[in-house]
């Protein structure tokens, strides 16, 4: 209103309507409306009235027509729109059935702009909250765009990691390539140092890596996320899903300031190059801005009140571990970082508990450890303790023919004899025979084996279904006759008992061809 005021008061000092338009900044036809108005009340003559006088006038004697509208071209099918909103259709499938059904010609955003005049919103009211100094941190990833990684020498996708204090806004950044279990720990761990204490709560997005399920009442903290916690001795606070408000001092005064203002026109060499930088960065720049909202410097408050309230940091720093479930599948193994790690057969179709540390490996069902290796060095590795497999199975899996010939020896001469010559055979391959002939002392014990293969090289058969005869009837019990001596060629029996002119009768000196 004071402008149409000084609008006025130019008026009276008869100033052109170009340059009352040009200082004003508003249109000649606008002056020429007000100085016809204002000759029609006898207002360039009389006493500039003030501002509120002045209001009341215009209103009564300058009415101001509403602006011309034009129909929206989804007006002629409202009935549908609602129809379909009834149903929760969302107003890009609104729009695509409204083309498919009926040409529409108009835009998605005519179609929004329908549904949002039919459906008005009311703003809905936010509280603001403070807390005390070292009560709380904020965290967050963000997306930061392409960045080089060092040891591959390739571009990769990077995020940026922002802890935030809620009372003095000083925050910790570090750029990382993935949103990993092993990634949020380590940022957490180099955070707290990095402030050289610990706040009492955390509170976080529900990303994975910390939250495996999200919820308003109960929700499931990550295992490895949870001894985090508890070795710092921190409460950890998850929003509620979908309300990032929850956390606004690290998502606006956290991620997006530093894309804004440390991102924005930079380049970098590599990530290590962008961590060097944004460190220097949070401290000079960041730690010494005027914050829009304490209306104080961050860094000077966290110096003056807030370091000493923090928690003091452990002896040692956090042990990084991760937890996952994994099923025990029916080769004994379970598949842990694209490695492979055994454990006990009667847990098959099990879900146990993985703990990888930095160096180990650990696995438990029901509270109850159940494993344990070293961790894996390689993708693909194969870690398997033979005690975990089945022991009908195990035996043919690591057997070797030293093995065996130690197994056979420790029976005795006779059944290291037959063990020997088996193996020596070729080309066949016969350590599943002697594995088979070895298996037979437990059924009938070493001494009836011996026996049996001393029965069985006395007659030169040394085939496992020999064995298993003399043992099944018993013969290794009876002595073997000392005249008794294997068959040669020379004392073998004929093929035929009778003589072959029985099937072949002589014809007089012809061929039986």
């Amino acid at each position: 209103m004071l402008e149409i005021r000084e609008l006025i008061r130019r008026l009276q000092l008869d100033e052109t309507d170009r340059q009352i338009a040009r200082d004003l900044q508003v249109s000649r036809k606008t002056v020429r409306k007000y100085r016809r108005w204002a000759q029609q009340h006898d207002v360039l003559t009389a006493p500039l009235p003030d501002a509120a006088t002045l209001q009341a006038q215009l209103k009564t004697t300058l009415p101001v027509s509403p602006p011309p509208t034009i129909p929206s071209k989804v007006t002629p099918f409202r009935d549908q729109v609602v129809t379909l909103r009834q149903r929760g259709v969302e107003c890009r499938a609104i729009y695509d059935i409204l083309r498919e059904q009926h040409a529409f010609a108009g835009s998605y955003g005519s179609v929004y702009r329908f549904v949002r005049h039919l459906e008005p919103r009311t703003p809905e009211a936010y509280v603001r909250v403070e807390t005390g100094p070292a009560e709380e941190a904020q965290v967050d990833f963000g997306y930061a765009g392409l960045l080089r990684d060092p040891d591959t020498e390739t571009l990769r996708k990077a995020w940026v990691f922002v802890m935030t204090l809620s009372f003095s806004r000083h925050s910790y950044v570090e750029f990382v390539f993935d949103q990993e279990v092993d990634t949020w720990l380590r940022c957490h761990r180099r955070a707290f140092e990095w402030f050289g204490g610990v706040v009492r709560r955390v509170v976080l997005d529900n990303l994975k890596a910390a939250i495996v399920h999200a919820a308003l009442y109960d929700p499931v903290v990550q295992r490895a996320y949870r001894e985090c916690a508890e070795h710092y001795g921190f409460l950890i606070s998850p929003c509620r899903p979908r309300t990032p408000e929850h956390k606004g001092k690290v998502e606006q005064g956290g991620v997006h300031y530093v894309k804004r203002n440390f991102l924005a026109g930079r380049a970098f060499r590599d990530v290590r190059d962008a961590n060097e930088r944004v460190w220097v960065w949070c401290m000079e720049t960041a730690g010494r801005r005027i914050h829009g909202t304490t209306k104080e410097v961050p860094l000077a408050r966290f110096d003056t009140i807030e370091r000493e309230l923090l928690l003091p940091l452990p002896a040692t720093p956090y042990a990084l571990a991760t937890w996952k479930q994994a099923k025990l599948h029916p080769d004994c193994h379970v598949v842990f970082d694209h490695a492979f790690y055994s454990a006990p057969h009667r847990l098959i179709g099990q879900r146990l508990w993985v703990r990888a540390a930095d160096t180990s490996v650990r696995m438990f069902h029901q509270h109850e450890l159940v494993a344990t290796h070293p961790r894996a060095t390689r993708r693909g590795e194969r870690l398997t303790n033979p005690d975990h497999l089945p022991p009908a199975k195990v035996a043919g899996l690591l057997a070797t023919p030293a093995s065996c010939v130690q197994r056979a020896g420790e029976i005795g001469p006779a059944t290291s004899e037959v063990v020997g010559r088996l193996l020596g055979e070729r080309p066949l391959d016969r350590l599943r025979t002697v594995l088979g002939i070895l298996k037979l002392a437990h059924k009938f014990g070493p001494r009836r084996l011996e026996a049996a293969c001393a029965r069985a090289v006395q007659y030169d058969d040394l085939t496992y279904g020999t064995l298993k005869r003399i043992l099944d009837r018993g013969l290794d019990q009876n002595a073997v006759s000392v005249t008794a001596r294997p068959l040669t060629a020379a004392t073998t029996l004929p093929l035929f008992a009778r003589p072959v002119t029985d099937f072949f009768p002589s014809t007089g000196g012809g061929s039986c061809n």
